[in-house]
């Protein structure tokens, strides 16, 4: 019934029909096409009474009945199309929150509404952001002691993070917990803020400071505390954001709150001065361990910045912190004091040097799900090797329509060599938190977990669903093809005495322009429906209009190009781009190019807003769209000619 099955969220189905003796005879037993074609899937389904309420790209939610794929309703909010600028990381939605005969929805545009389980019909709507700041929400609300909690997104962006709790009945705001501090010339909200205001220098409030919670939580009724965990600092550069340094609180932190009133009582930072995209707002698990022969109630998480962390969960006290992919900007955290041992290097902002450093701020974990088998007392979650070279931004000026890092991308291309000899791949991992370090692990394209008590885990590899011993990672079954990257966390739900397993499938990878396959995958024994056959496709070939423009145009349309569209649209001809997913064009292949009036129509204009791409007309002109157009035309024709050769 809730995102994580229960509130401690360890994604652990105590169903066992399913094992390790018949997980082979699993097949497809039905399949839903989702309506958000072109973007990433990142959906948990709920199963309530038999039926299955799954979101999708744009927030749209649908209501499948849970035997057969029967569409029983379904409810687009209807999110504007240009708001889609603002979402970093793709217009995606995690899933809803159920209670009551209700579902709860955040939107992508910052509203929490409330529908109608039976009919889809909304009941109540709040917009819990301000439509004047470029927040998101892309996670999933939470709903404890009848009040719905919900957080958001947008700290490259420049805002200020907060969580805050609605009255599930009536959308009455009743609390609001800020992750970082205000303006202090219009006071602080609490004490709490007050103190962690002497951890910030300069004026941090003008940047927006960052901090979002926009993904993860978790519930712990036995202690009756809510962990949230906070985002990465804005813009990421501290020397722009917090002159002096400190160590920024609350950015990249697990913090309990009261459900109640959102009271503050402890925190663990996990990223002191965060200044690499280091979050902490992946996945928190609760659990009870035996820690020195004791037993322990204690938070876990394996953040972005590649340690995983074991807490006590009344106190925030840590236990242990031990690395589960290549890192490099520390050498390990002391457990006397809680801190990391930092690489004087990764402070590229102090020494003035780049630096490559691993993990990336793609992370060594992202918000894919992990699990925790009580069975096995493993934690099972994806991991990755990657690396990023980050050096300061001399020309920093924040922009109100992209992402405000403060760090040089071009850093990457002069560290070529560097980055290279650094280990990469990507991997599921069980991790034993009690003798902390690896149990086994698998190699390839990992995504969401679950395990089961049928001593399983499940979890995507690439376009497959695979299936796992849950004790020592031995692969015992994996899907067809679904023509599609999973990277969202399967479930378990059992309808009519019958266990089944679903994973809604989104691309997370490839090119844009080819077919999508955006579904919605349920897997019983003893099934054995096919999939429809893929769409022939032939990519188009790279034929751009003839490179005509002076080396200075080319040059200034490279410069904003690098500032406004490539953490999107990534290098041109994805010729070693640094962020590509495929959600969005290669530019080198676009038609537009062959028009001045086209690309215009475009950059300018807003023609394309409602696919999300919004009018750049408040921080471009006429000749900056020009060279932009200019720059991608010699650098398609760069491309071309290489691979002629």
């Amino acid at each position: 019934m809730s995102y994580g099955r229960t509130y401690d969220e360890q994604r652990f189905s105590p169903l066992k029909q399913i094992d390790a003796s018949n997980v082979a005879q699993l097949g497809l037993a039905w399949h839903y096409d989702l309506d958000t074609a072109h973007r990433a899937q990142e959906s948990t389904p709920l199963i309530i009474d038999g039926v299955m309420y799954v979101t999708g790209a744009w927030s749209k939610v649908f209501a499948l009945d849970a035997r057969t794929g029967k569409e029983l309703w379904r409810f687009d909010p209807k999110v504007p199309g240009e708001w889609g600028v603002h979402a970093c990381c793709d217009v995606v939605n995690r899933g809803v929150a159920a209670w009551k005969g209700r579902l709860y929805l955040g939107t992508l545009d910052g509203r929490l509404i409330a529908l109608d389980a039976a009919s889809g019909k909304q009941i109540w709507e709040v917009q819990t952001t301000d439509l004047a700041q470029p927040y998101t929400i892309t996670g999933a609300p939470r709903v404890i002691k009848g009040k719905v909690i919900i957080g958001n997104g947008g700290a490259e962006y420049g805002v200020r993070g907060y969580v805050s709790a609605y009255d599930a009945a009536t959308g009455a705001l009743a609390w609001r917990f800020f992750t970082v501090p205000g303006d202090p010339a219009l006071g602080f909200e609490s004490e709490t803020l007050a103190n962690a205001a002497k951890t910030w220098n300069g004026e941090w409030w003008k940047l927006g400071g960052g901090g979002t919670v926009w993904d993860s939580m978790a519930y712990d009724a036995e202690l009756d505390l809510l962990f949230i965990g906070t985002g990465n600092g804005s813009p990421w550069n501290q020397a722009l954001r917090s002159p002096g340094g400190g160590d920024n609180l609350f950015l990249s932190s697990i913090v309990a709150l009261r459900p109640e009133d959102g009271s503050y009582v402890w925190h663990y930072q996990t990223t002191p001065g965060e200044s690499w995209d280091y979050t902490a707002t992946q996945p928190i698990v609760v659990a009870d361990l035996a820690i020195d022969g004791a037993p322990r109630r204690v938070v876990m998480e394996a953040p972005k910045n590649g340690f995983f962390y074991v807490l006590d969960a009344a106190t925030g006290k840590l236990l242990s912190a031990d690395k589960f992919a290549a890192v490099n900007w520390a050498s390990g955290v002391d457990l006397a004091t809680g801190r990391p041992i930092e690489n004087p290097a990764a402070r590229y902002y102090v020494t003035g040097k780049p630096v490559a450093l691993q993990p990336s701020s793609g992370g060594a974990h992202n918000w894919h799900p992990m699990a925790y088998s009580p069975q096995t007392g493993l934690v099972y979650f994806s991991a990755s090797d990657n690396a990023l070279a980050y050096a300061p931004d001399r020309n920093f000026k924040p922009n109100p329509r992209v992402t405000n890092l403060g760090i040089d991308l071009a850093a990457n291309a002069a560290a070529g060599a560097e980055l290279a000899a650094l280990p990469r791949g990507s991997r599921t991992v069980a991790w034993d938190p009690v003798a902390r370090r690896e149990k086994w692990r698998v190699d390839g394209p990992s995504g969401g977990m679950l395990a089961t008590a049928g001593g399983l885990v499940l979890g995507g590899k690439g376009n497959v669903l695979a299936a796992y011993a849950a004790d020592d990672g031995r692969q015992l079954w994996t899907s067809a093809d679904v023509h599609t990257g999973i990277v969202a966390g399967p479930i378990s739900f059992s309808v009519d005495g019958v266990q089944h397993v679903a994973v809604v499938a989104g691309r997370a990878t490839g090119n844009y322009y080819a077919p999508d396959y955006s579904r919605l995958l349920v897997f019983r024994r003893g099934a054995n429906v096919q999939l429809p056959a893929e769409t022939p496709f032939t990519p188009a070939p790279l034929s751009p209009p003839p490179a005509t423009a002076a080396a200075d145009v080319v040059a200034r349309g490279q410069t904003l190009y690098d500032a406004n569209c490539v953490l999107c649209h990534d290098d041109v001809g994805n010729a070693g781009g640094l962020f590509r997913r495929g959600l969005f064009p290669d530019l080198a292949y676009s038609p537009a190019l062959a028009g001045r009036e086209a690309f215009a129509g475009i950059v300018l204009d807003g023609a394309r807003a409602a696919n999300g791409m919004a009018s750049y007309s408040t921080v471009l002109d006429a000749d900056g769209a020009d060279a932009i157009r200019a720059f991608v035309i010699d650098k398609a024709n760069a491309v071309a000619a290489s691979r002629r050769r």
